[in-house]
């Protein structure tokens, strides 16, 4: 349950006194370049695929209001992202908010989880290569033999050499540095946002031409109902997976404050436009449910005469592939480093090379791990833990910094200044026991004064409602009355949450926690407790083996932590001073070494 502070100044000069310096990431990042970024790690070659299977299965004609209400439940994580990155901008993003708001057990599952999701999402990009490329040379299983796919029976492995070199060289790209890969990822975006806007066009052209015979169906626009349209806006969230990896960049950003909210706003609004102008135009090129699953939009084109489009699309996809490669493996050397400068992780993945100020031995070795290479468990795990993270920021911020053990004299000479126990009754010793005069206790985050604790009662019962009410919502196989005194016990809990949350006062200290004057997350609580409870709800409804695999990668991860992590901590020896103490007892420190 301990958790961190914000850096900030303080941490500098806690450096300074403390003699651990660390190796900064180099500084790049216009806007431009920050909203390109972004929007390269959101559009990948899943749109190219999802417009045919949603429509058919899920939406059909109203596959555009299904990736409109997507874009809309992921504005809401976006949001919560948006002012954590401006408050917190350091590397590690979700870990990074989660250690500084929740604690150190919940930060760590969501890093571990990310590590999965990040290879695992690497490799699964990377292997879609192939059958892309593939359309060059004439149609599947066409490539040349150098090329082609090859399973060795005696290792039950299967090789792809187009995958490989292709995480290779985007690998060597990350490792050269963060300014040339983000130059050359903007161009790779550009020319796949030209390829989007090559199919609206061309492809509003043939509809008005041909009569948008795909909404001319005798069933109307809601063909699978509005539950339809809905369980296709669930399958459709996951094609705006991609800003969060943006954030984990923070560090690198010369105006974090400024630009990382504009940049995930601007990609999060361009993505939506882009993905729902596409499905208006292919939607209405072909009746939903004539769509070709696997390629909607090339055969959409050539159903129409258009055969040489294909060759268009396909190299949209290829570069929506290399894009999305890119900002799946960009994120997770950041994730390891932050880990590692927390001591989580050993410090080989903290390192940074001094020439390109990257950290290169985690960007090869998330390269090596993406060669060898599920879900997006950690993704939605890390957005509803933003989510409560903003919850917990507005109204049990943390009124404590934690400060190394060398503090420990002036935390005696501060405490001696005032009269009675004012200051030593709240510092807390992070251990069972110490040999200072200074009491010892744990810090946990949702019990820190007593009067927060309607608050934290009430985030506990939005968070509990949630799960509650969307495990019962989804549990088919349950009788009728278990499932709805569930669901009407979850929404019951959520709802009392929300109505407490919305009568009480913000905490003042909000105001000054982190790096003040940037991006606020509106409508609180209401805005964060709707991305809990859609986080939430997708998250219940992966599917059981999905878990399964998962829960093996959590477990192992609580083992490494027990018995690494939790005893390597940076935190294990500090002490938690007040705030309002805390640069009194810095300056004292400065003057101390000086």
């Amino acid at each position: 349950m301990r958790r961190k502070k914000v850096d900030s100044h303080r941490t500098e000069r806690r450096e300074a006194i403390t003699s651990s310096p660390r190796s900064s990431l180099f500084s790049i990042s216009s806007l431009l370049v920050m909203t390109t970024s972004c929007v390269g790690s959101t559009i990948g070659a899943g749109v190219y695929v999802l417009v045919g299977t949603v429509a058919r299965e899920h939406s059909g004609p109203a596959l555009t209001i299904s990736f409109l209400i997507a874009g809309i439940a992921a504005a809401l994580s976006a949001f919560c992202y948006a002012e954590l990155a401006s408050r917190c901008p350091s590397a590690g993003s979700a870990y990074h908010y989660s250690y500084i708001c929740v604690g150190e057990g919940v930060a760590w599952l969501i890093g571990w989880a990310l590590i999965l999701e990040y290879t695992i999402g690497g490799s699964t990009v990377a292997r879609g290569i192939s059958p892309n490329l593939a359309f060059f040379f004439g149609g599947p299983d066409s490539l040349p033999f150098i090329f082609a796919r090859a399973h060795l029976p005696w290792l039950n492995v299967v090789v792809d050499p187009c995958a490989a070199f292709l995480v290779l060289v985007v690998t060597a790209l990350l490792c050269v540095g963060i300014k040339e890969s983000s130059f050359v990822q903007s161009i790779v975006t550009t020319a796949n946002v030209f390829v989007m806007i090559f199919v609206i066009i061309v492809g509003g052209y043939l509809g008005f031409k041909t009569g948008w015979r795909g909404y001319s169906l005798s069933n109307g626009y809601f063909p699978f109902g509005v539950d339809g349209m809905f369980a296709g806006a669930a399958t459709v969230f996951f094609a705006y997976i991609g800003f969060d990896s943006v954030a984990s960049t923070a560090e690198e950003v010369k105006d974090p404050q400024r630009d990382l909210p504009w940049g995930i706003g601007l990609a999060l609004s361009t993505c939506c436009l882009l993905y729902m102008l596409v499905s208006v135009v292919i939607v209405g090129l072909v009746p939903y449910f004539a769509m070709d699953p696997d390629t909607p939009i090339s055969s959409a084109f050539a159903s129409h005469g258009m055969e040489w489009a294909v060759y268009v699309i396909t190299a949209g996809a290829v570069l929506a592939l290399c894009s999305t490669l890119m900002g799946s493996i960009l994120p997770q050397p950041r994730i390891l480093m932050a880990m590692s400068r927390d001591g989580l992780l050993p410090p080989f993945f903290s390192d940074v090379n001094k020439k390109t100020q990257v950290p290169v031995k985690g960007t090869i070795m998330t390269g090596a791990c993406a060669l060898a290479g599920m879900v997006s468990v950690g993704t939605l795990l890390a957005f509803t833990t933003v989510a409560v993270s903003i919850l917990i920021l507005r109204y049990v911020p943390p009124d404590e910094v934690p400060l190394p053990s060398e503090f420990h004299e002036s935390i005696e000479s501060v405490s001696s200044r005032y009269s009675g126990n004012d200051l030593e009754e709240k510092v807390e010793n992070e251990g069972t026991s110490s040999s200072s005069d200074l009491e010892g206790s744990t810090d946990f985050p949702l019990i820190v004064k007593e009067t927060d604790q309607e608050a934290a009662v009430s985030i506990a019962s939005v968070c509990i409602g949630a799960v509650l009410l969307t495990s019962a919502a989804s549990a088919g196989f349950l009788p009728s009355l278990v499932r709805y005194t569930a669901c009407a016990v979850g929404a019951s809990l959520l709802l009392v949450g929300l109505a407490v949350l919305s009568w009480i006062d913000q905490d003042d200290a909000r105001h000054s926690f982190g790096h003040a004057g940037g991006f606020t997350c509106p409508f609180v609580p209401l805005l964060p407790i709707c991305s809990i409870l859609i986080n939430v709800y997708l998250l219940i409804n992966l599917g059981g083996s999905t878990w399964m695999r998962v829960s093996v990668w959590l477990v192992i991860g609580v083992f490494v932590y027990l018995f690494y992590g939790r005893t390597h901590s940076s935190l294990i020896n500090v002490v938690y001073v007040p705030t309002a103490h805390a640069e009194e007892i810095y300056n004292q420190s400065s003057e101390a070494i000086a």
